[in-house]
């Protein structure tokens, strides 16, 4: 492998894990954050979903918008927002600021993801493309993991407000990765009205599934977000098939299928980030203390990418999904036997799993859908794979927060440990008809 498949991906994984670090490192001061601007821990939590819901939602515009104008000019965009929600989150003054801060912050820190894996799926091909997408998964890992530890860290010396400003070191990457950064796309308009539907629909969802949090207005609004948002998604595509979702891509059972499967991967992920926190802090443990409990997950996860590689070359990436997909599910259970026991074995067991399980799922969606589509359409297919993975992401930190006050956290991680098995249905058609080889890019 060359240097320069060797750094870029480094220094993508590095953005991304800044961009992750965003909710990782926040989850470890929803309480100070909580007393400081006078809201509930569990109302607080909402600066985490909708962290993520944003990032999620946002993800599949950036990356239709770098099909059409390259990847250059919206990664910068994001970044510079990424920074300006940073500071804007540390600054502020109410919980409401705080919340459009947040959500300021998640949209910018959407650029990373998508178009990160799309530097590395038009500068790399074969084996070395493999390796760079988990090198770049891998440093990402690693710093997300070890974001509720800085997170503590920096909460003990200088406060809840220092640790929302940390993504803001995203901006001294971006010299390292500029002549990396492609400027050609096709040219063609963004379709402002589908996005506005997709983030629509996705924002229903998560409302919805936190609305126990904040009583049935909430829920009313989400409800009707997702029951008017769906067909309304549907018969958009219909009518504008190369618009903000093409139809080829939606249509496309690999993306799709793919996607809904890795989705309970980070559920997984940001549920534990909520649920770990908040049951140890009640014990009396110090915010670092908790983030020391990510060690091991710091120390596996370089092994993560040479692990991704030999399963994606014996497996395929359909049985390699859904490896994930229960690994994601076994985490979750060692998650809510530790938390409602206070085991600390436990709890780092599952926090252990759902990190290599987040390695491996990432650039395993990422590899399969960049091969099963149109080069054209790439950017735009990795944004509605990612989109759908980061909701499910808002998703578990929703549920942990909604679920955890009606039936407690060890409960609530229970049942979002059934969501990879409705993966696996979803996955069940590719499972059946998957084999090791590669899949080869359509024409």
């Amino acid at each position: 492998m060359t240097s320069d498949a060797r750094r870029i991906p480094l220094y993508l994984g590095v953005l991304f894990g800044l961009a992750g670090m965003g909710s990782s490192s926040a989850s470890i001061v929803l309480r100070d954050l909580a007393a400081d601007l006078g809201v509930g821990v569990g109302v607080a939590a909402w600066t985490i979903s909708l962290y993520v819901l944003m990032l999620a939602v946002t993800t599949a515009v950036y990356g239709r918008v770098a099909d059409l104008v390259g990847i250059r000019l919206p990664l910068v965009v994001g970044l510079t927002l990424m920074a300006t929600g940073s500071l804007v989150s540390a600054l502020a003054p109410t919980f409401a600021v705080e919340v459009v801060a947040r959500m300021a912050q998640g949209a910018g820190a959407a650029a990373v993801p998508t178009l990160g894996v799309a530097v590395l799926n038009g500068r790399y091909q074969g084996a070395i493309r493999g390796v760079a997408l988990g090198r770049l998964a891998a440093t990402a890992t690693v710093i997300v993991c070890a974001g509720p530890l800085v997170g503590g860290l920096v909460d003990q010396w200088l406060g809840w407000r220092a640790v929302m400003a940390l993504p803001i070191l995203g901006l001294a990457v971006l010299p390292a990765i500029w002549p990396a950064l492609t400027r050609e796309g096709t040219g063609d308009r963004l379709d402002v009205l589908g996005a506005g539907l997709v983030a629509a629909t996705a924002g229903g969802l998560v409302l919805l599934v936190q609305s126990p949090t904040t009583g049935l207005t909430i829920a009313v609004a989400g409800g009707l977000l997702l029951l008017l948002g769906v067909p309304a998604v549907l018969a958009w595509v219909r009518r504008r098939p190369d618009g903000f979702l093409p139809a080829s891509v939606i249509r496309n059972p690999t993306v799709v299928r793919g996607a809904l499967a890795a989705a309970a991967v980070p559920a997984a992920w940001f549920g534990q980030l909520i649920a770990v926190p908040v049951v140890l802090l009640r014990e009396g443990w110090a915010s670092w203390e908790i983030g020391l409990l990510l060690v091991p997950s710091i120390l596996v996860a370089p092994l993560i990418p040479r692990l991704t590689g030999t399963l994606l070359e014996r497996l395929g990436a359909p049985r390699t999904l859904a490896g994930a997909g229960l690994l994601a599910s076994l985490s979750l259970g060692l998650a809510a036997a530790g938390t409602a026991l206070v085991n600390v074995p436990l709890v780092v067991a599952g926090l252990l799993a759902v990190a290599v399980a987040f390695g491996i799922g990432q650039p395993t969606l990422s590899a399969a859908v960049s091969d099963a589509v149109h080069h054209d359409v790439r950017g735009v297919a990795l944004g509605v794979a990612t989109l759908l993975f980061l909701v499910g992401g808002s998703v578990g930190s929703a549920g942990v927060a909604g679920l955890g006050d009606l039936v407690g956290v060890p409960a609530s991680l229970a049942v979002l440990a059934l969501l990879p098995l409705l993966g696996l249905a979803a996955l069940a058609p590719e499972l059946r008809r998957a084999g090791p080889e590669p899949a080869t890019e359509p024409v």
